[in-house]
């Protein structure tokens, strides 16, 4: 018998989200090595990117999901999957709380001072980056049918018009300092400020999709039954145990979780279930992803693999 397996997630999304992971540690450090607030809060923007792209593709393992399934039907399937998107957005919610407050007393305060050199050139590497692996998402898009790009460069303009803020917070500390002007010696802890209310925006915006994502994308999407019907014309499904629709925006996102015979190899398994992500893709074009899981057959129930000859002698009974 196979073991559950999901199709791979686009190796370009994971990097995305591993960039952004390692963005927010090294903006992270180095603001606080070198007394930069706004790049404390743009590792933190940085930071609210990943816990939304983990958000999206994590799952509950099956053996979890099957409990909460038990005795409460249709409606149990999805009461714990918002779970890992409300636990990132209360951390984001502390910290760009903190970085707020933190920015504000300072300027209250008066204890303003510039920020070190070695800030101002990791905002430019960071941008640097970050535009690096928007190009190589960008083109790896193009090549998947959908309209997966659009939402990706929304996100991406978002998160540079954030560095750009800090850019010329620090930049503008440093030039104050630099020509003794006071006044730019605000410039970072202001950038702070705006940027950290970004993120609270970005940590509202993630508990509200994964609350009510679903029920928009059922107002917005066609029937499930259209999408039910596609994925089981593929030849090797036997049955579609579950499907959900996410919306973003315009386009929706596909979360489905099919059943095998699990007397079929892994790759064979894998291979029908791109075969059925990507008919959905090409019929439906409001659907920007497809994540698929495959799941053995209930061995409770006999039935006749379609991959095996004639001359089986197991008794089946679906044919």
């Amino acid at each position: 018998m196979i073991r559950e397996r999901a199709v791979p997630s686009d190796s370009a999304a994971w990097l995305g989200t591993a960039n952004n992971v390692i963005l927010a540690v090294f903006k992270g450090v180095v603001g606080l090595l070198f007394d930069s607030r706004a790049l404390l809060a743009d590792a933190l923007y940085s930071a609210a990117d990943a816990a939304a792209g983990i958000a999206e593709k994590v799952q509950l393992p099956l053996s979890v999901r099957r409990r909460l399934r038990l005795g409460h039907g249709a409606g149990g399937r999805t009461k714990a999957e918002p779970l890992a998107a409300i636990f990132f957005a209360v951390f984001l919610f502390m910290g760009a709380l903190q970085m707020g407050g933190a920015s504000v007393s300072t300027m209250v305060t008066g204890k303003v001072v510039a920020p070190g050199f070695m800030a101002g050139v990791a905002i430019v590497v960071s941008i640097a980056l970050r535009e690096i692996e928007f190009q190589f998402q960008y083109r790896q898009n193009l090549k998947k049918p959908g309209n997966a790009s659009k939402s990706f460069i929304d996100m991406h303009r978002h998160s540079l018009y954030t560095s750009i803020i800090v850019l010329l917070g620090i930049f503008g500390a440093m030039t104050g300092e630099a020509w003794d002007i006071p006044l730019l010696l605000y410039a970072d802890p202001a950038a702070s400020i705006v940027v950290a209310s970004l993120v609270l925006w970005k940590g509202y915006r993630l508990i509200v999709g994964a609350v009510y994502g679903q029920e928009e994308a059922k107002a917005k999407a066609e029937d499930k039954s259209a999408f039910i019907e596609t994925v089981q014309r593929v030849h090797g499904v036997i049955t579609v145990d579950e499907l959900k629709l996410h919306g973003s925006g315009h386009y929706i996102s596909v979360a489905v979780i099919i059943s095998v015979n699990p007397r079929i190899s892994v790759l064979e398994a894998n291979h029908i279930a791109n075969r059925a992500k990507i008919l959905l893709m090409n019929r439906f074009s409001q659907v920007s992803d497809v994540s698929i899981q495959v799941m053995p057959y209930d061995p409770g129930y006999p039935y006749k693999s379609n991959y095996e000859g004639s001359n089986n002698d197991l008794p089946t009974l679906l044919q």
